[in-house]
């Protein structure tokens, strides 16, 4: 199978990005092509498409299943299995959020819940333990944040981000009316 230029750009900055999201880059890669193939696509043309042998193929068709982000699908008559990815970009989306809360968010906040229950032994303690507060806080309104958006079809998903830039020109705005502090200060 043969790349065009632009789906092999798309593939080798995947790749990249992958590092950067939570799984190494032959996995971004696969993850890439099978997001922008239109068909399903098995693990020989995947190590073809991408020159990487059917060893690190398999290795990679695993982590992304565990990650949720890719189905198996089998074809009439082919004994191979066949992949593709699980949902729109959208469920994608969410499923890498999902996933990437339950590997790094939910670990930290319940490390930090443990170091909170612990009762300060000295001055330093005490310190130390009223910035954790702060992380826990900080953290735990953003995991609220992350579960009330992650309930939102993607429409209103989609709504609300293009809202951002509004919400802050208007928050700018009452920051003049009131004389308040604004937010590029």
């Amino acid at each position: 199978m043969k790349l065009s230029s632009q789906a092999q750009a798309f593939v080798l900055h995947f790749g990249e990005m992958g590092s950067r999201w939570g799984f190494n880059r032959t996995v971004g890669q696969m993850f890439a092509l099978l997001t922008i193939h239109p068909s399903p696509l098995n693990a020989e043309q995947l190590a073809q498409a991408l020159k990487i042998s059917r060893g690190n193929v398999s290795m990679g068709l695993k982590e992304l299943q565990a990650w949720r982000l890719i189905e198996l699908h089998h074809q009439p008559g082919d004994r191979k299995d066949y992949f593709t990815t699980a949902g729109s970009i959208w469920d994608l989306a969410r499923t890498v959020f999902e996933e990437r809360r339950k590997r790094e968010l939910d670990p930290t906040l319940s490390l930090l819940r443990q170091l909170l229950l612990n009762e300060p032994q000295d001055d330093l303690d005490a310190q130390a333990q009223e910035k954790i507060q702060e992380v826990y806080s900080l953290l735990e309104l953003l995991e609220e944040f992350t579960n009330t958006l992650s309930k939102l079809e993607h429409q209103d998903l989609l709504k609300l981000m293009k809202l951002g830039s509004g919400i802050v020109k208007l928050l700018e705005f009452k920051s003049k009316m009131t004389g308040g502090p604004s937010r590029s200060s």
